[in-house]
């Protein structure tokens, strides 16, 4: 990956700025009461004023607006308290109207932006709504399918000012920027089902040089393209400046399966799209009390609760962000914390041993593995109170899985309750004295280490349910028996 060193060493700077279209969670359209489902069948989704017939009038869905503020607020951006929808022009077949409603002269906000871990504040140039054109599929032939169901989704467009030096803060922001939303209730930020796409602007120039001709990079469906895809595009305009050719100011389509951009259509530019107020759609005027009560409503958001964490709980900085990576996952932190009043314990549970499971699985979140927090908070109560060892810990935990009993159930069931019986604990350690001379004599004369030795065999006779503290204490003691 790129950064602001390794671009400088080559005696360029890269500038890149990203335009990120979010999906806001509604369950109808941005202008009619279609539903914005994905999956469902080709153009099953429509109504006259996503097919673009003549008199079919938009009408604007509060509930968009309303997720659309949250964002704003979430980011911190300054709202418009009057912006305004206007007509986009554009000839391509996947809105038949002609045009898409959107937001350019007045957005709904403006300002604001997102801090990454180095210090670096990346701002935000604006804020728009817009809705979502359909799907065109090129690849059949002399013909094109349009599928139109996606047709008037509501999208918010976040435009960042070209702050960014690397792909490496590219993928952070993005990181950043979904967590946000996601938080605030925005959006489900699922790239595979398209309600988060980017499309990444790429400069070179050199230090102290006005800034070069950019390219503007489509098709990037995930934060690896991304991050590849501007790599490469570095790389090419690299090879076109120091060769003394021009970089032409174009759109570019990123091609995963060759790992290269090649040339979509020439940029178009603002004159293009001939905007003018859409004269449908009166502006959009946002009140100094419903922005407030927007305001009040904002939950607590990534950054403060890893902040929180760290400062009450005690956690890593790494632990805090594993367990921010998705408000399902933080959530199920703070209430498995609150359950058992260890987060410690639960925080090192759910980053470490859950997070595995999650990934060995493909899933997101522990209630996918039919674990809750009151489950978990019995688990940490069992260890703590000298019931399981670690180990045994662990079998329960994926037994927890796939079973409906409760831990303690599971516990009795498989027979890992920890042997305390100091009788059992010291026949187990006298067999493994015996069979083992010379860890035994280093363990006397001082060489601690040496009860590893011991330890081990102890617990393997044991079926790995002594208590290990009983077990050390044990052979410390008969050692010291043994030598007196």
């Amino acid at each position: 990956m790129s950064s602001p060193s390794a671009s400088a060493a080559t005696g360029w700077n890269t500038v890149i700025g990203l335009e990120v279209h979010c999906q806001l969670a509604t369950r109808t359209k941005l202008f009619c009461a279609c539903a914005a489902e994905f999956g469902a069948p080709p153009n099953t989704r429509v109504c006259p004023l996503c097919l673009g017939a003549p008199g079919a009038l938009p009408v604007l869905n509060q509930g968009a607006v309303a997720l659309a503020l949250r964002a704003a607020l979430a980011l911190g951006c300054t709202p418009d308290p009057a912006s305004r929808f206007e007509r986009k022009h554009y000839f391509y077949c996947d809105l038949p109207k002609g045009y898409q409603i959107s937001q350019f002269a007045r957005p709904l906000a403006r300002g604001g932006g997102l801090e990454l871990a180095s210090g670096k504040f990346v701002r935000l140039q604006r804020i728009h709504m817009e809705e979502d054109a359909g799907k065109a599929i090129h690849d059949r032939g002399a013909h094109t399918l349009v599928d139109l169901n996606r047709a008037g989704v509501p999208l918010i467009e976040i435009v960042s000012e070209a702050d960014l030096s690397g792909a490496e803060e590219a993928h952070e922001y993005l990181t950043r920027l979904k967590e946000t939303l996601q938080f605030a209730g925005v959006s489900e930020c699922d790239m595979e089902r398209g309600s988060l796409r980017c499309d990444v602007n790429v400069s070179l120039h050199r230090p102290g040089t006005p800034w070069g001709t950019r390219a503007e990079l489509k098709n990037l469906n995930s934060f690896k393209n991304v991050v590849a895809a501007i790599e490469h595009e570095r790389a090419r305009q690299r090879v076109e400046l120091e060769a003394g050719r021009r970089v032409r100011q174009e759109t570019r389509l990123w091609d995963p399966e060759r790992a290269e951009t090649r040339t979509l259509r020439s940029k178009e530019n603002e004159q293009d799209y001939r905007y003018f107020p859409d004269p449908d759609l009166p502006p959009l005027v946002l009140d100094a009390a419903t922005i407030a009560r927007v305001r009040a409503e904002l939950p607590e958001l990534p950054a403060a609760r890893r902040a929180r964490w760290q400062r009450d709980f005690g956690l890593t900085p790494y632990d805090a962000g594993v367990l921010s990576a998705s408000r399902a996952l933080a959530d199920f932190f703070e209430e498995s914390a609150r359950l058992s009043q260890r987060p410690k314990e639960a925080a090192n549970w759910l980053a470490n041993d859950v997070a595995a499971a999650l990934a060995a699985a493909r899933l997101d979140t522990p209630a996918d593995l039919h674990l809750t927090p009151a489950r978990l908070a019995q688990l940490i109560a069992l260890v703590a109170d000298g019931t399981l060892h670690i180990g045994g810990a662990r079998s329960v935990l994926k037994a927890l899985f796939t079973r409906a009993a409760t831990p303690a159930e599971l516990v009795a069931e498989l027979g890992l309750a920890q042997v305390r019986d100091t009788a059992a604990i010291d026949d187990w350690c006298r067999v493994a004295i015996a069979a083992n001379a010379r860890a035994a004599a280093d363990a006397r004369a001082g060489e601690l280490k040496a009860l590893g030795a011991l330890i081990g065999p102890v617990m393997k006779a044991s079926g790995g349910r002594a208590n290990p503290a009983a077990v050390r204490e044990a052979l410390l003691r008969l050692l010291r028996e043994e030598r007196a």
